[in-house]
């Protein structure tokens, strides 16, 4: 340390970090590098590594034991404390220690421009000055922003050149931590209240909820209830053809009197009716018939119409553009975009809302126009320079417009051309570089044509409609070639043949098209990140879009998040594109709705969350006013789920088709339970038979549950939680209680007594094996919680058990069905499984199960790792490690002896009592003796090499030539390859 003051720059990220060390060096002089920092003469400079530290309740308001009951409910503390992020203290750690030197005399926020990069930097200069962060106490230093849009060197320099004033950071800073704080209030208190409230008949039922969360939910769910209660309409169309000199065209009749129908009793005018649209197969056949071979006279009205190119990409919008046209996710584009913007330095600042420019960035959008058309990117370098050669950047009011412009303007390219982008990268760049550069190309021009072919019959008209629409001038549209072609266009592209003027055509035919009406389509990412923007009105117009945004749920930086939070939460599934809610998010509507919770149930009402904590950035609105409103909506929620004294939730419930296993009565479903009530469907001759729609916290789709009853078993399931909150996986069956002389819901965890120690007979003979026991070449069956060799237990054929091989159906939550068990015996590992949790520190993680001769166990083997560091030449080809047994992850740890890879080799040669294999077989696998795992390896390798699973279905083989012989049919299971080996070798 030197006597020279020093100012502290704080980045969110090391990476950017390193890039304003970069930038700062040829004004600021060299920097020393640092475990953790650089430092030059003037500036120290430092990262976070996203949150390092979190706000919570202080120790005399946080609830250790019961915060789960309504009796430590709601939880408001005065102030938050502060605590660190686990897995970043020692980051924290050495940020404090340099904010805390005396030479530090000023302090930068270089976190990202944003309410999320603010509330970082905020909470760690606050640490750095409390500790713990009682009550919010600066440090004591002055502190500037550096405000970003860009990441390239120069924009960098001139970041610092134009830092902004703690003053003007001022409302940012008070809309962050409000924004946290409010999180915090309802989050934390919502889903203690609803999961006390759901918890009250016993076990334990995590119900989270959150601020932002779970009004987008509401979006999803209300969507699925209409598409569930829509029932479709048949409608007809009539298309016709007609015959002009010049040749045929095609017309659709319409009714020329219509008009758009009234609102209906519940204020909506029913969307369904259209003019073209026939609600009568009769009288549609009859305008048909009317029409069929008869003339017709035309009338034409044709007049050209311009279309602009779209506006430039804002966060949302290209998170929504990017899902529809590439299948992205909201997260994967963010993820891509901040990519592109701090990685590459090719993109300005992705978490924007703006769509629009400043005023005085004419320049710069010229000199990147310029960039543009000197660049590689030959499919694109051509438009640039036409429009640098035509001088298209003009200051235009649609694309530069302070009024239109945040914290940051629309999403553009740098000047900085990018090299070495992933496909996925180089995508998204295209993607935003075509935008840009159609914002400033001329108009599209086509020439629209309006024809009306009137047929005359008995006194009465039948027009027809025909619609043309001719690219004349492509203008922005060259730059998509036929990409930026509507789905509208594509159908209405067309070029009408001429008709003269008087002219009369001929109906050459007239047909009916019949139709039915379509539920409304499942939300996409696409679809619900426009709802969110409308807070839960799905907004097209791009106007209108602009006005309600500031009424939105979340904000662009926050809502990939939120999606993905759902899902997590598996109150979402993701299905191709579709999402999907689950029945766990239909019972939380359910609760919210008959608990009349509306501030989590309207997505309105949060949208007017939002559009405060908007007004607060801008100083119209204090931090205290925001916050007291936000206590007061918490306690509103905690005191409707605390004083609800009915006894059940209403709500829209389903009747099951299989009947009551007690006395053949209707099993309903109510808010907790699915419940008989008995013949006559009113509960008054009910036997008392009912189940719980969610034990353990797991809930029944509807179809589980339907076939819980009709087979009075199912699982295993995942997703179940013990009442610590702990997350495991089981089986579950309907018993039969003699005491209660009813049937009750057990869970099912394979803790039957073992046959080999019952001496119990086991009966296989009703199973097809599985395959061959890898360690005596005996058939591997499903017994219990198990696969289990046929040896391994008590049979008829053989009373006393020789082997000891088996394997769990469940292991460390990860289910293991018959496909990967199978595949497992056969080629001696599983395919790479996801679902394991860790026991110590309840993380997912994946591997192959595979088999350990050494152990006799099957084990862990785990995926060969990308080192950050070259290998050492003596690791050179080592295998992946294989490790068996409930110590996995310990022995995994340890470095096996080098001595151990001979004893190994001399098992292999061990020479063993061989199979002689049939004729039939040997002319597959050759005519050496060999045991019954070899020969089934072998087996496989001759399917694989000759590609024999059936493409349809892998569990299926198909035989060729020489596997007829031995199969005796074209084709078989898997499971069926042990048992046909067993009658091949003798």
């Amino acid at each position: 340390m030197t006597d020279t003051n020093k100012t502290l720059v704080i980045a969110e990220k090391p990476s950017v970090a390193q890039d304003i060390v970069r930038a700062l060096t040829p004004v600021a002089g060299k920097f020393e590098k640092h475990d953790e920092y650089f430092e030059g003469e003037h500036y120290i400079v430092t990262s976070a590594v996203g949150h390092l530290v979190e706000i919570q309740a202080p120790e005399a308001f946080d609830v250790k034991r019961g915060k789960w009951s309504f009796a430590n409910l709601p939880v408001i503390p005065p102030y938050f404390d502060l605590k660190p992020v686990d897995k970043t203290k020692t980051r924290l750690n050495a940020v404090v220690k340099l904010a805390r030197r005396k030479d530090v005399t000023a302090l930068v926020n270089a976190c990202d421009a944003g309410r999320e990069g603010e509330l970082i930097f905020r909470l760690i200069e606050q640490y750095a000055a409390t500790g713990s962060g009682e009550k919010t106490k600066p440090l004591g230093k002055p502190v500037q922003r550096l405000w970003l849009q860009s990441m390239t060197p120069q924009a960098i320099r001139d970041g610092f050149d134009n830092l902004r004033t703690e003053q003007q950071m001022r409302g940012l800073a008070d809309a962050a931590r409000s924004r946290s704080e409010a999180d915090w209030l309802v989050g934390i208190n919502g889903t203690r209240a609803m999961t006390a409230f759901n918890s009250r008949d016993g076990g334990f039922f995590l119900t989270t909820v959150g601020r932002v969360q779970t009004p987008t939910l509401s979006v999803v769910v209300e969507r699925e209830e209409k598409i569930r209660k829509f029932v479709s309409r048949d409608y007809w169309e009539i298309h016709g053809t007609f015959a002009a000199e010049a040749g045929s065209y095609p017309g659709k009749w319409f009714d020329p009197g219509w008009k758009k129908p009234a609102p209906g009793p519940d204020g909506v005018a029913d969307p369904e009716l259209r003019a073209d649209r026939v609600w009568s197969e009769r009288e549609a056949l009859a305008i048909a018939e009317a029409a069929r071979g008869q003339p017709a006279t035309v009338t034409e009205e044709s007049r050209p119409t311009t279309q602009a190119s779209p506006g430039l990409f804002d966060l949302t919008s290209l998170q929504r553009e990017a899902n529809s046209r590439f299948g992205f996710s909201a997260k994967t584009t963010l993820a891509l975009a901040q990519s592109l913007y701090e990685r590459h330095k090719a993109l300005t600042y992705p978490r924007t809302d703006s769509r629009a420019l400043p005023e005085d960035y004419l320049p710069v959008v010229k000199d990147t126009m310029a960039m543009l058309a000197k660049s590689d990117m030959k499919h694109l370098a051509p438009f640039a320079k036409q429009a640098v050669e035509g001088n298209y950047v003009k200051p235009a009011k649609r694309i530069f417009d302070n009024a239109k412009v945040s914290d940051h303007f629309a999403i553009i390219p740098t000047l900085q051309a990018p090299s070495g982008l992933s496909d996925a990268e180089q995508k998204l760049y295209d993607f935003v570089v075509r935008r840009f550069l159609s914002v400033f190309f001329p108009s599209a021009e086509f020439q629209v044509t309006t024809r009306i072919s009137t047929v005359e019959h008995q006194g009465k008209k039948y027009p027809f409609r025909s619609d043309g629409k001719v690219l004349v001038k492509p203008g922005w549209m060259a730059i998509y070639g036929k990409e930026a072609v509507s789905d509208e266009d594509e159908k209405d592209g067309k070029n009408l043949v001429p008709v003269k003027a008087g002219e009369r055509v001929q109906t050459e035919s007239a047909d009916l098209k019949a139709l039915k009406t379509r539920p409304p389509a499942r939300y996409s990412e696409a679809t619900l990140l426009g709802a969110m923007e409308g807070a839960g009105k799905l907004v097209d117009d791009d106007e209108l879009r602009e006005a309600m945004q500031e009424k939105g749920l979340g904000t662009p930086a926050t809502r990939a998040a939120i999606i993905e939070g759902l899902i997590t939460e598996k109150y979402i599934l993701r299905e191709g594109r579709e999402l999907i809610p689950t029945a766990k998010a239909f019972q939380l509507m359910t609760l919210l709705r008959g608990l009349d919770v509306e501030e989590l149930s309207h997505p309105e009402l949060t949208g007017e969350w939002e559009y405060k904590l908007s007004q607060m950035e801008k100083g119209q609105l204090s931090r205290e006013a925001f916050m007291e409103e936000i206590a007061e909506m918490t306690r509103h929620i905690v005191r409707k789920a605390k004083e609800y004294d009915r006894d059940t939730v209403p709500g829209d419930y389903a009747t099951l088709s299989t009947p009551c296993p007690n006395c053949g009565g209707v099993v309903k479903e109510n808010y907790r339970r699915y419940a008989c009530v008995g013949h006559a469907a009113d509960g008054s001759d009910a036997c008392g038979f009912s189940f719980t729609k969610s034990p353990a916290g797991r809930t029944f789709e509807p179809a589980e549950a339907e076939a819980f009853l009709a087979d009075k078993h199912i699982g295993p399931l995942e997703g179940f939680r013990s009442k610590a909150g702990w997350p495991f996986t089981a089986e579950m069956s309907l018993k039969y209680s003699d005491e209660d002389r009813n049937w009750k819901l057990e869970f099912d965890f394979g803790d039957d007594d073992d046959a080999a120690e019952t001496g119990e007979l086991v009966d296989f003979s009703a199973q097809t094996p599985l395959g061959v026991c890898p360690k005596c070449g005996a058939r591997v069956f499903e017994h219990g919680s198990n696969y289990v060799c046929e040896k391994a237990v008590p049979t008829a054929a053989q009373a006393t058990p020789s082997c000891d091989f088996k394997t769990g159906k469940v292991i460390l939550q990860q289910p293991v069905d018959h496909e990967q068990i199978a595949k497992l015996l056969a080629t001696g590992k599983t395919d790479l499984l996801d679902k394991f949790i860790s026991n110590k520190t309840r993380r997912a993680f994946k591997a192959f199960l595979a088999y350990d001769k050494e152990a006799g166990k099957v084990g862990f083997e785990f995926e060969p790792r990308a080192s950050k560091f070259p290998p050492r030449k003596t690791a050179a080809g080592a295998p992946a490690k294989k490790v068996a047994g409930k110590t996995a992850a310990r022995t995994a740890a340890k470095k096996a002896p080098a001595a151990k890879k001979a004893p190994a080799e001399k098992k292999a040669r061990k020479p063993g009592a061989g199979l002689a294999p049939s004729a039939q077989l040997a002319a597959v696998i050759g005519t050496e003796p060999v045991a019954r795992t070899e020969a089934v390896k072998k087996l496989w390798e001759y399917i694989r090499a000759h590609n024999l699973q059936d493409a349809a279905n892998k569990r299926n083989i198909n035989a060729d030539d020489k596997l007829l012989p031995v199969f005796g049919k074209p084709q078989v299971t898997m499971f069926e390859i042990a048992g046909i080996l067993g009658k091949h070798l003798g």
